[in-house]
């Protein structure tokens, strides 16, 4: 079976990996950017993105290069602690949690599919504009080779859409492209050189529902951090789904002015960002079908979702892991694909939407009770919302130990 992959983002990656481990030699990937590069700023992988990476291999890897997080807290915008909990192996999982740079995740991904799949899996500078299947199955990929202008093709016999919220793959298939939906909100995001705060492995929320900001060491010396607000209605209109638009430190900053605790000093932290990138909130509706014929969509271009949680790409990694598994149990590939669509759409879709939730009414009701000085019921408020939230996203503690792995054995 021949597989291509349409994006070299974190679930196209994984993908990749996932169809190796599960027995399938003949995978390429398609990327639109002519080379793959460290950009963007942190991200953080909860256990049950780790516990599928970790059994692809990668495990050290990400201990060498990821801060394993110690716990989960979030203060008041006076600095006071409203609840904290821990994370990852202080929490009782057998994987850990780990925060990262997302270009260096990405690069390692990368790395092992060049390693495992050949230097040229790996296809840079390709922008895939459209798919069609014949009448036998086959698959055909129309895109444009960046470096000549050209048009080029490709053939394979199950194609991974994982190009994207905005993915051309998937708009093609609906016929249109499908709208991007927005709160209102915007999110600032950036990277600061600076020493360790609290236990040196926190991670923080800090705020209200009219304004949060969320800090955590991504590697030695270097903290993340992004910050979520309305949107200034007298600022000009963003794009929608670009990650990369950059702001000024000191606009951003300026939201922060107050936030200065005698355990974190959050205005210098950001202002001291060599850059800052602005992006306003956006997600899909859950689309009512992932699947096309031999057409699979994967990550965002299938489920696209406010990034709260730290669910975007643990997500996508799940679906890459689930994508391989059912392709490789069933008894052909239209079984295979369907299987994964049953599997993983439902139970996404219902992510998606919690994370609207997460980014309206829950804060708000939090954020109430400890204005009132009722901090004990906003902690049991917390407390109860994580706890759904894990059941719901596949890390709840008991459910994600002992569920069954989904690597398949090479032998079988």
């Amino acid at each position: 079976m021949s597989v291509t992959i349409v994006g070299a983002g974190v679930g196209g990656l994984t993908a990749a990996l996932s169809l190796h481990a599960a027995g399938q030699s003949d995978v390429r990937v398609l990327e639109a950017a002519r080379e793959l590069r460290d950009v963007g700023v942190g991200i953080n992988l909860p256990p049950h993105a780790v516990r599928e990476l970790t059994e692809l291999g990668l495990g050290d890897a990400l201990d060498k290069f990821g801060v394993p997080t110690k716990e989960l807290a979030y203060y008041d915008p006076a600095g006071k602690l409203i609840w904290a909990e821990p994370r990852g192996l202080e929490a009782g999982y057998k994987w850990p949690q780990y925060s990262i740079h997302r270009g260096t995740l990405q690069r390692l991904l990368a790395d092992v599919v060049r390693q495992r799949l050949g230097e040229n899996a790996i296809h840079v500078g390709q922008r895939v504009t459209g798919v069609t299947q014949d009448q036998g199955g086959a698959m055909s990929i129309a895109a444009i080779d960046l470096a000549t202008e050209q048009p080029a093709s490709f053939t394979a016999d199950v194609v991974i859409a994982a190009d994207g919220i905005r993915s051309p793959v998937r708009n093609g298939f609906y016929g249109a492209p499908i709208p991007l939906a927005s709160n209102g909100w915007v999110m600032y995001r950036g990277v600061t050189k600076s020493g360790p705060f609290l236990s040196g492995r926190s991670m923080v929320i800090i705020g209200d529902e009219t304004q949060r900001i969320v800090v955590y060491p991504i590697a030695e010396g270097l903290l993340n951090w992004l910050l979520v607000r309305p949107k200034d209605p007298a600022a000009g209109q963003s794009e929608l789904g670009n990650w990369n638009a950059s702001i000024p430190t000191d606009v951003t900053a300026a939201f922060v002015k107050d936030y200065r605790f005698d355990w974190l000093d959050v205005h210098q932290l950001v202002a001291s960002a060599s850059e800052a990138y602005e992006y306003p909130m956006a997600d899909i509706d859950p689309l009512p079908r992932w699947v096309f014929g031999r057409c699979a969509l994967l990550g965002d271009a299938a489920h696209a979702m406010y990034p709260f949680g730290s669910n975007g790409a643990s997500q996508a990694i799940l679906d890459a892991r689930v994508l391989a598994y059912e392709l490789a149990n069933a008894a052909s590939i239209d079984s295979g694909l369907q299987a994964y669509e049953e599997h993983r759409r439902p139970a996404v879709s219902e992510v998606q939407l919690a994370n609207r939730r997460q980014a309206g009414d829950v804060m708000a009701r939090v954020s109430a009770l400890a204005r009132s000085g009722a901090h004990g019921d906003a902690a049991t408020e917390l407390q109860d919302v994580e706890r759904r939230y894990k059941q719901l996203a596949g890390f709840d503690v008991d459910a994600l130990n002992n569920r069954k792995s989904w690597s398949i054995s090479r032998a079988s």
